[in-house]
């Protein structure tokens, strides 16, 4: 089973920016912690960050192309405005769990819109940095459940 980590813009900050919303982790720190617990449950990862939406839709194009079998996807600011984002994960139809370090219902009331979350398996929000976690393992129950990936 292959699912791809995919980060939006300013998650390449994260570490640097808003300590007190995002933590002190870079995101090569949480991709290695990522990438070591999808090791654990024999699941296989690949990793993409970009500010550029365009680079992520390509490369959510590409994952069509690759097989990737899931997505974990934390948008960014994308989130709340990018209907390139959304219309590119309905039309690659590779169940994605959109996450969230911060809460997101509960910080500014813009973003407690998501215009991509509907056209995702679900959302993990406010579990820090263990969300990425947390979605690969949802991603896992969830294409076993459906009889996408048997492994």
């Amino acid at each position: 089973m292959k699912i791809a980590v995919i980060n939006g813009v300013n998650l390449n900050f994260t570490g640097i920016r808003e300590k007190g919303v995002y933590g002190s982790k870079s995101l090569d720190d949480i991709n290695a912690e990522t990438e070591a617990f999808a090791k654990n449950i024999d699941v296989e990862t690949v990793f993409f960050q970009s500010n550029h939406e365009g680079e992520i839709v390509d490369f959510m194009q590409k994952c069509y192309y690759d097989g990737i079998d899931g997505i974990v996807i934390n948008p960014g600011a994308f989130t709340h405005y990018s209907y390139a984002l959304r219309d590119a994960i309905a039309s690659v139809s590779i169940p994605t769990v959109e996450v969230h370090i911060s809460n997101i219902h509960k910080r500014e009331e813009f973003r407690h819109t998501s215009v991509t979350v509907p056209v995702c398996v679900g959302q993990i929000c406010g579990m820090g940095t263990f969300g990425y976690c947390l979605g690969i393992m949802a991603l896992k129950n969830y294409l076993q459940k459906n009889n996408q990936k048997t492994n």
